[in-house]
């Protein structure tokens, strides 16, 4: 394709290369008629720039677009060379003082809580960190996109509105001067002409909408037949159904498909086709019928190709229009003048308008360009911003339609602009004054929800789902109305008053259509058969509560507003009211001598509702008209006298009764839907305006009525009338055998009757209510809140309402619902008060900071608090009593002592005092002294004691505060003294109180009883003093005090008693112990004997312990032998662990590693053929054991392995959800501890005792053992080639093996015989098969030659790992492991060493020779690595497992002790001379005055002998001290390993010496591993051969080429690997993932930007564009990552999210704490809350602990155990 097209495309350029941008512009300045010019001009050259081809070619587009079009335009407005034209008007121009930068999806964000004047002002990342506000508490998001940074705008700051950058700007800001002055004339003119042209062009054909021809000044002449099939994005089908299509539809690829895709989503349209208009139709129709199934078919055009390449020019030009006015305020004033000038059609002419109002026919693409060009015009422009505001108000009701009926989100509609505009306070009040925006935006609200009853009430019954989505952009509106009320008014003129209260008649028509939807009636006899629509009246009451409380807040300002809106309240309720009474008999009620006239009415029998907005508004207001004091000011303007108490109580009782019913189980049958709608009444978010307005409501009508008809009222609508008002109900019920279930329903009402008393009298903190402020109110919502339990902050605000300034979302947040609303700012008011009444405790690594209720706060406790649910009051009151008996106080929870009522409703506490009252409280007590079982309950009791306390507390309230010469008018103390009325002369509530005292049956009320009598002793007391003389105080303090002695004194005797009791038990006790002992002694002294022999084996017998111990070589430390024994964990059965009996195993888990790695770019091409024999020592990838360190016989492990097979087939059939394991890789859990593991290790006895043979000869010197191995090898090799060659003539062999002088002993036809059972055999190979399979990604087969390899270099890398762990936490070598891992190395050493016996013989004598000759150079072996190249430890391993493969065979004496010696020796030696040659350069300038030791002079002439050897190439050097050193630290990890090594194949132990921290062991080391302290002997020793050695070590060629300079090489000690560095503050990585863009997907960003912690690579994860293919599936870029980083695994920080990532494979993930806590100890995860967060070190090292111990995989396998829902997360698409 491309090919064709070239020479087209060449011959275009030269036309268009030729036209020159200043002789264009020259033309128009000539010419008379400049539109028709320009447009000529576009209209042949935009079709020959743009849309040539299938593909489009951004860079040469732009490229030719700028020469051809563009230039001459910028020509033209300069009048000169553009780049001087408009480097001089930046020059002229004042940069503006507003920063106006527009945010990128995920950039981060400011907003400070102090100053910002609502939570939608936010600041750039620059801005911020030059303002005051970053060392106040500010909180921190990542935009949405869109947006902009309101630094310099005062308006949107209480204070430091300017940053350093923009604070320069505003010296000399003249107010409101003309940003034209700065411009000459006739630049004005040209500009001016340009402008109207170019926008009118870009609106013209944007909002073009034919298909196939051309505006006419336009149209070319000769017409190409070229034709695009553009497809556009809609919300409604997925990323999957549009792939499918457009393979079928456009037959490509699929990678194709998701590019298209992936475009059409993020600009809104593309092409998938280019053609004549047949071809492209017939793609058109098979995309529509494809799509149209379920849903509207997608949006597909067939256009001509002219139209997009002007299309696409007209988006580049109002980019360009953008870019060209940030040159100048005056460019940028111009533009809004063309803007908004109306056309020649008057109404919605201008550009703007025209543009506004076809924004939800125009693409994703177009949309976000001109939304930018507007922000960064009209919004940036003050004068502009106000025409503008007015334009957008006037068009309101419209845009809003449009966003209603379209699809997209509303952060791509225009009608997103309005958070710019409506939080502007001046805007916002002009708007509502000059526009009536307030009544306008709730008209266009009621006009989306056209659904209602016959009363006019909202009905959402059966939503269709079309429905249910305009319901959902519908409530966009409500935020635009919360923007317009965010900023309160400071002055009211009167015109905001009557604008405002026509807005808030416009809200009571709103509120009006609530009252009373949704009503629900009993279920009686069946249940319900469908479930009620109910969410989506509760979403309305939700999204509206913060404007209804803002309503309050601005009625509250202005006491006419507020007198004007209590009675547009009132008369709306009446109207609701209005068919109150129609229909419904009154009924007169009488009790006590009492009657009230009420209606007959029954919850569980009538229609309820529990939405009655226009009530609690009132409710709201009326606490508002208390708290102003309007009431007592105004009297005569309030409508007071007309209230109808029972009118206002009404409601509000029903709903409150009905959820007392739904609790005593009476509306079971009414399903869910009714138990969801009672919870959200009581919930945080409802609450507010729901349930507490309820309380009010009723708090309001009780202090206006006489307390006892109020109490009948509520006694008739809980159905309890008839108890009370029935003398002997008690004794009734317990002689019939009534229902018990009816017994047990009024119990419950009559609980939840006394609790709402109690509410009633109790909760008066709301401001208005009871003389308090708003501190107090949060005060004691924190008390309580803390009292159930310590919270973490964020609990703590989750738990508190919100506050109504802070629902708000943020601006750039573009009012998504689903984003997290600020909680936050209602921090203010909380932070100011925790301190106050709780102590915070810092978190330690994992948790999060608790704040802690202080003791003294405990005193203000109320058990009955109306904010507890029926859990957290249990939960409470266990705490409180829990905590008075550790401080061995009394465990009564008394009433606390309350404010006192506002003078509106002072008269409510006569309630307490009524007779009614008193009469429920007898009745209760009375069934209480009589106790029958079923009448009372103890909560019951509890309830009617609380209100006995508050009674009580009240009236001593008013005795202390009482004025001189005033009566107390509140007797509570006599009433409940006097006995009852003839004729039953009960008892007065007092005696009953005492009788009670004593009743055996209520130990848990004792205290509460005792407390009540003594206060009231202690009022009764106070009475008598003001009556008669203040004497008599004292004595009432001395009875208190005497009868505290009395409690005291019993207690202590109590406590008494039982200590003797419990001494006598223990003594009992050790005397029936002693029998025992007694009688069973020889049993006893058995096991004390055992003990000790025990203890002996395990100090390694003194013999041991005397001499220095050596771990390797002839002089190795004897060690006992020690006998093992195990219990298998599945079975019980003990078991010794000997060679010749049954196999015991441990589980373990075989995984590829590049932890250690220092090249993870390495990558195995074919593993099938490469070969592991040498291990490079960058490690780029290892092969790491662990294990849990359980045991099992091998029979029942492999029963149970079969087991979790077999199930894991039969839960395939049933169901496809994966587990935290894979059964086909081979994986299992523990059967113990439920570790991930996938094989086993059998347990061994020492192997190399059992290999050992008695050595009777001298044993050789190095260079005499290398003679001799190196002869043996040929002898080896010779008959290899023997065997290999044909037989033609058997007896010419055999002459042949004569000739062969073989060594002396040595006798190669001898095959040693495998002293293991078949058990072992069995379990060796299983493992080894199982670490080659994982180490090298291939099919297990168990006779592959690399199968020892892996074992080998499995046992090396581990002991690797192990050492860097110990060494990275300055441990000591030998410092004692933890169990599994001592475990697990043992068994892996053992079992590496032993493997060769189940190995071909002379497959592991092959790697033998191989391994030899890369140090002692053989014949034959040409390809072998070069020195630099060859990991010595790991050598080392392979070299002293291998060797008694061929020891086996020598008969001559050499003992293996030897042979691991001689090897050790030379393997060190190589290392020498590896270190030497690549970690030495850098010499020191501070040289220890060339210190000269024997050791130092030895090192030099070393060095030297090197440098003649390599010819000079060698850096030199002249500090011996320097090189030591070098060595030194460079050598000791292979020392340490090595160490680790020989300890746990030889078993001896380690010297403990090396034990101690602290010293670096050298010394120590060397006689452990038997080298000499001055390890460069070695070298002196073994002259002779070591010359040759290291003379063919320094002549390889890759040598050479390393000291030239051609290749690198590792140099030693190698650092440990360490997961990146972390910035301190998370807002720098956050800023650094939105400058990162999708790598695929040119310069799109990327929506989950992620983290690798192990190289800090950037990924795109979670999206289509960035998935790859590996291993035939497609997975997503973290995956993918992991395979090619951390070989499977992988650890990652979701940057958006702040979640680490633990990734293993496809299958296996989880998230993990992030290591970034905000001030309160806390993780934010999702970044919900905002708090500044900052890195915490321990938590952070805590994962990289977890990576270097290989614990990751093992980390989700918990995870995925303990939570079902990750397992079934598709974690390979992240």
């Amino acid at each position: 394709m491309a090919s064709e097209l070239e020479p087209e495309v060449q011959g275009l350029d030269r036309s268009l290369l030729e036209c020159s941008a200043e002789e264009t512009a020259g033309k128009w300045l000539q010419a008379t008629d400049l539109t028709r010019e320009v447009n000529q001009h576009l209209a042949h050259y935009v079709p020959k720039i743009y849309c040539r081809g299938p593909n489009p070619f951004p860079q040469k587009e732009d490229m030719l677009a700028h020469q051809v079009l563009l230039g001459p335009m910028e020509w033209y407005l300069c009048g000169e060379d553009p780049e001087l034209g408009f480097s001089k008007l930046e020059q002229t121009n004042k940069p503006s003082h507003l920063c106006g930068r527009v945010f990128k999806v995920g950039e981060p964000t400011y907003s400070c809580r102090d100053c910002a004047v609502d939570p939608t002002c936010v600041l750039c990342m620059e801005c911020f960190l030059g303002s005051i506000h970053r060392d106040h508490r500010y909180r921190m998001t990542t935009s949405g996109g869109g947006g902009f940074c309101d630094c310099g705008d005062t308006e949107a700051w209480k204070e430091g509105p300017y940053c350093q950058k923009h604070e320069l700007n505003t010296s000399e800001i003249e107010e409101e001067e003309d940003p034209l002055v700065h411009l000459s004339e006739d630049v004005i003119a040209r500009t001016y002409n340009i402008f109207a042209i170019m926008f009118r062009y870009a609106v013209e054909i944007l909002t073009w909408e034919k298909e196939s021809e051309l505006p006419p000044d336009l149209e070319m002449v000769e017409k190409s037949d070229t034709y695009y099939c553009m497809l556009f994005n809609d919300e409604v089908h997925t990323y999957e159904q549009v792939i499918y299509t457009l393979q079928k539809a456009v037959n490509c690829t699929q990678k194709e498909a998701i590019g298209f895709a992936t475009t059409v989503d993020r600009d809104g349209r593309r092409s998938v086709r280019y053609g004549d208009f047949q071809y492209c139709e017939q793609a058109k129709s098979v995309i529509v019928r494809n799509t149209s199934r379920q849903t509207k078919p997608l949006k597909v055009q067939v256009m001509h190709s002219s139209i997009v390449a002007h299309q696409n020019f007209g988006l580049k030009l109002l980019s360009w229009l953008g870019s060209i006015i940030g040159y100048s305020d005056g460019l940028r004033r111009i533009l809004c003048q063309v803007g908004l000038q109306e056309g020649p059609n008057g109404e919605n002419s201008s550009l703007v308008d025209r543009l506004m109002l076809s924004d939800s026919k125009l693409w994703k693409g177009a949309r976000s360009v001109y939304h930018q060009l507007f922000m960064s015009s009209l919004l940036m422009d003050l004068k502009y911003k106000k025409l503008f505001a007015v334009r957008f108000a006037k068009n309101y009701e419209r845009l809003q339609s449009d966003y209603v009926t379209d699809d997209h989100d509303r952060e791509f509609s225009i009608a997103d602009l309005s958070v710019q505009i409506f939080t502007v306070p001046s805007l916002a009040r002009m708007l509502i004054t000059e526009e009536n925006l307030m009544t306008i935006i709730i008209k266009t609200f009621m006009d989306h929800l056209r659904h209602r009853d016959a009363q006019g009430r909202f009905q959402f019954e059966r939503y269709t789902a079309l429905q249910a989505f305009k319901f959902r952009r519908v409530q966009s509106l409500i935020l635009d109305l919360k923007y317009v009320l965010i900023s309160k008014p400071t002055e009211w003129s009167d015109d905001l008053r009557q604008k405002f209260l026509e807005g808030f008649d416009a809200f009571l028509e709103l509120l009006k259509c609530m009252q009373g939807m949704d009503p629900v009636t009993r279920q009686v006899g069946q249940h319900i058969e469908m479930e009620p629509e109910w969410e989506a009246a509760f979403t309305l009451q939700m999204k509206l509560t913060h404007v209804i409380s803002m309503m309050q807040d601005w009625c509250a300002l202005d006491e006419k507003v507020l007198i004007e809106a209590y009675k547009k309240c009132l008369a709306v309720l009446t109207q609701c009211h209005g068919g109150f009474t129609d229909g419904e008999q009154p009924v007169t009620l009488s009790i006590c001598g009492h009657s009230v006239e009420t209606i007959r009415y029954c919850v569980s029998k009538e229609k309820v509702s529990i939405h009655l907005p226009v009530s609690r508004l009132l409710a709201g207001l009326h606490v508002l008209v208390s708290k102003s004091e309007v009431a007592y000011k105004f009297p005569e303007l309030l409508p007071l006298s007309e209230l109808s108490p029972p009118m206002l109580i009404e409601h509000p009782l029903r709903c409150l009764v009905l959820c007392a019913q739904v609790h005593a189980g009476m509306w079971r049958r009414n399903g869910f839907s009714l138990v969801n709608q009672i919870y959200y009444y009581h919930n945080v978010k409802c609450r507010r305006e729901m349930f507490d307005k309820d309380i009010v409501m009723l708090q309001t009508g009780v202090s206006m009525m006489d307390p006892n008809h109020f109490l009948m009222i509520m006694l008739s609508r809980f159905e309890l009338h008839q108890i009370f008002s029935t003398p002997d109900y008690g004794k009734k019920i317990s002689s019939e055998t009534t229902h018990k279930d009816l017994v047990q329903q009024n119990n419950t009402l009559i609980e939840e009757m006394l609790y709402l008393i109690i509410m009633l009298v109790g909760e008066r903190f709301s401001p208005g209510v009871g003389q308090v402020n708003a501190t107090d109110e949060i005060k004691r919502e924190i008390i309580h809140q803390l009292s159930i339990k310590p919270m973490a902050h964020s609990e703590l605000v989750k738990s508190l309402p919100e506050d109504v300034s802070t629902c708000i979302l943020r601006k750039e947040n573009y009012g998504n619902p689903s984003l997290p609303t600020s909680l936050e700012n209602k921090e203010t008011g909380m932070e100011s008060v925790i301190e106050a009444v709780a102590h915070f405790k810092k978190p330690g690594l994992t948790g999060r900071g608790m704040y802690e209720l202080k003791p003294e706060c405990a005193k203000e406790f109320n058990l009955y608090f109306y904010h507890f649910s029926r859990a957290e009051q249990s939960k409470a009151e266990e705490a409180q009593r829990k905590l008075k008996r550790q401080n061995k106080e009394d465990t009564a929870l008394p009433p606390p002592v309350l404010p006192p009522f506002c003078p509106l409703f002072a008269s409510l506490v006569n309630i307490l005092q009524s007779d009614v009252m008193l009469l429920i409280m007898r009745t209760v007590l009375q069934w209480t002294v009589e106790h029958n079982g079923h009448v009372w309950s103890e909560s019951m009791l509890q309830r009617v004691l609380h209100l006995i306390g508050m009674a009580l507390q009240e009236e001593k309230q008013h005795l202390e505060n009482v004025m001189e010469e005033h009566v107390v008018t509140f007797t509570f103390t006599q009433k409940i003294s006097k006995p009852g009325e003839a004729p039953n002369n009960s008892p007065s509530i007092l005696a009953m109180l005492e009788t009670l005292q004593n009743a055996p049956y209520l130990e848990v009320h004792k205290d509460m009883i005792k407390w009540i009598l003594k206060t009231f002793n202690a009022i009764k007391k106070i009475r008598e003093s003001s009556s008669t003389s203040p004497v008599a105080e004292t004595e009432g303090t001395i009875m208190e005090e005497s009868s505290r002695d009395k409690d005291k004194a019993e207690r202590k005797r109590k406590a008494e008693i039982a200590r003797l009791r419990r001494e006598k038990i223990m003594a009992q006790m050790s005397e029936m112990q002693r029998h025992f002992i007694d009688e069973n002694k020889e049993l006893f002294q058995q096991t004390l004997e055992l003990d000790a022999s025990i203890s002996a084996v395990l100090d390694n017998s003194p013999m041991v312990s005397d001499m220095t111990r050596t771990a390797l070589g002839p002089a190795q430390t004897p060690v006992p032998e020690q006998r093992q024994f195990v219990t298998c964990i599945l079975c019980q059965e003990e078991q010794e662990v000997k060679v010749e009996s049954r196999a015991m195993v441990l589980a373990a888990f075989v995984q590829r590693s590049t932890v250690l790695s220092k090249n993870r770019s390495k990558f195995i091409q074919d593993p099938e053929k490469y070969d592991p024999l040498f291990m490079h020592p960058d490690l780029s990838c290892g092969t790491h054991t662990g294990s849990c360190g359980h045991i099992m016989h091998a029979h029942c492990w492999q029963r149970y392995f079969d087991s979790v097979q077999a199930k894991e087939q039969r839960r395939q059939q049933r169901l496809r959800l994966h587990t935290s394991y894979d059964v086909e890789n081979g994986e299992f859990l523990c059967p113990l501890c439920e570790c991930l593991s996938n094989t086993v290790i059998p347990l061994l006895l020492p192997p190399r005792n059992i290999f050992n043979r008695l050595h009777f000869s001298d044993q050789p010197n190095l260079t005499q053992w290398i003679r001799t191995i190196s002869q043996q090898i040929k002898a080896l090799q010779v008959l290899r080639k023997e065997e290999n060659t044909p037989n033609t003539a058997l007896s010419k062999n055999l002459e042949n093996v004569d000739e062969l002088q073989l060594p002396e002993g040595f006798r190669p036809d001898f095959h040693p015989k495998n002293p293991y059972s078949e058990s072992i055999k069995e379990m060796l190979t299983t493992f080894g098969t199982a670490t080659y399979k994982v180490g090298l990604k291939v099919h297990p087969n168990e006779e592959d030659p690399r199968v020892p390899i892996m074992c080998w270099g499995s046992c090396a890398y581990t002991i690797q790992s192990i050492e860097r762990i110990l060494n990275d936490e300055d441990k000591p070598l030998f410092s004692p492991l933890p169990c599994r891992l001592d475990d697990c190395l043992r068994s892996l050493t053992r079992f590496a060493a032993a493997h060769w016996t189940v190995a071909s013989l002379s497959v592991v004598q092959g790697h033998f020779c191989k391994l030899f000759a890369s140090l002692v150079p053989g014949d034959n072996h040409g390809d072998l690595p070069c020195i630099l190249d060859i990991d010595m430890f790991h050598l080392l391993v392979g070299l002293v497992l291998a060797f008694p493969a061929l020891q086996c065979q020598d008969f001559s004496g050499i003992s293996l002790g030897t042979g691991d010696l001689h090897i050790f020796h030379l393997v060190t030696m190589a290392h020498i001379i590896q270190i030497l040659l690549t970690s030495c350069t850098e010499e020191n300038g501070m040289d220890q005055e060339n210190a000269s030791g024997e050791e130092e002079l030895a090192v030099l002439a070393l060095y030297k002998t090197l440098h003649q050897y390599t010819g000079s190439a060698l850096k030199e050097m002249h500090s011996g001290w320097h090189l030591l050193r070098n060595v030194r630290a460079g050598i000791m990890p292979f020392l340490r390993c090595s160490a680790l090594f020989f300890h746990y194949l030889n078993g001896v132990p380690s010297p403990p010496e090396i034990q101690a921290s602290g010293t670096s062991h050298f010394e120590h080391l060397c006689n452990y591993l038997s080298l000499p302290n001055n390890f460069i002997c070695l070298f002196q020793e073994n002259k002779e051969i070591m010359k040759l050695l290291i003379e063919s070590w320094c002549h390889n060629i890759e040598v050479k080429r390393y000291l030239e300079g051609e290749r690198d090489a590792i140099s030693y000690p190698r650092e440990s690997n360490r997961l990146i560095d972390l910035p301190e503050d998370y807002s720098s990585l956050i800023n650094q993932a939105s400058n990162f863009s999708c790598p695929k997907s040119g310069g799109d960003k990327s929506r989950a930007p992620t983290l690798c912690l192990v190289c800090g690579t950037l990924l795109c994860s979670q999206s289509y564009c960035c998935q790859t293919e590996l291993e035939g599936e497609d997975v997503g870029a973290c995956t993918a990552h992991t395979y090619s980083c951390g070989s499977g695994v992988g650890i990652f920080l979701r940057v958006r999210e702040c979640q680490v990532l633990f990734l293993a494979g496809k299958t296996k993930g989880c998230f993990y704490s992030p290591p970034y806590l905000d001030d309160y100890g806390e993780t934010d995860q999702g970044l919900r809350r905002g708090n500044p967060l900052h890195l915490c070190r321990e938590r952070f090292k805590k994962i990289q602990k977890l990576w270097h111990q290989h614990s990751i995989t093992e980390e989700i396998g918990h995870a995925q155990e303990a939570n079902q829902t990750l397992v079934g997360i598709d974690w390979q698409h992240l």
